[in-house]
């Protein structure tokens, strides 16, 4: 996907749709964080690392506007981009795709905080280090764990 570094594949479980087949709204988000855990693996040293290092990156919003539906047992492809690093904010976005056709695009916005104190603390230098390499051109990549 254009503009896109990293994707994550999920395949749709019964349990997250209604009784019609068709994925419940709410599982979309679930789904951007998966992608987004598994995007921090792949870049960051995880989200395990980064709490490890006494820092916690606290969601303060989502969106996600919906243009078709997933059903059960689909695979959905989730890129996802990390931008707009400022200070002790960042934000990710999500292109949700069903073989290349567009289903739900998305934003999660995240501030930095010392894990024992929760006050707000810069995002590290070496956390902007890793999404710069990982958003650099040529950097595209998919999670070969894909289909959680």
């Amino acid at each position: 996907m254009d503009g896109y570094s990293f994707s994550h594949d999920v395949r749709v479980r019964f349990a997250e749709t209604d009784a019609q087949g068709i994925a419940h709204h709410a599982s979309f988000v679930v789904w951007l964080e998966v992608a987004r855990v598994a995007y921090l693996e792949a870049f960051a040293g995880g989200y395990r690392a980064i709490r490890e290092r006494g820092i916690e990156a606290l969601t303060t919003a989502v969106e996600v506007a919906y243009e078709r539906a997933a059903v059960f047992d689909d695979v959905l492809t989730i890129w996802v981009r990390c931008r707009d690093i400022r200070g002790a904010r960042f934000r990710y976005e999500y292109v949700v795709e069903r073989d290349g056709v567009r289903l739900a695009y998305g934003s999660t916005a995240h501030a930095t905080v010392d894990a024992a104190t929760r006050h707000p603390i810069r995002v590290p230098p070496w956390f902007v280090e890793a999404v710069v390499r990982a958003e650099a051109p040529g950097a595209e990549t998919s999670d070969p764990r894909s289909t959680s």
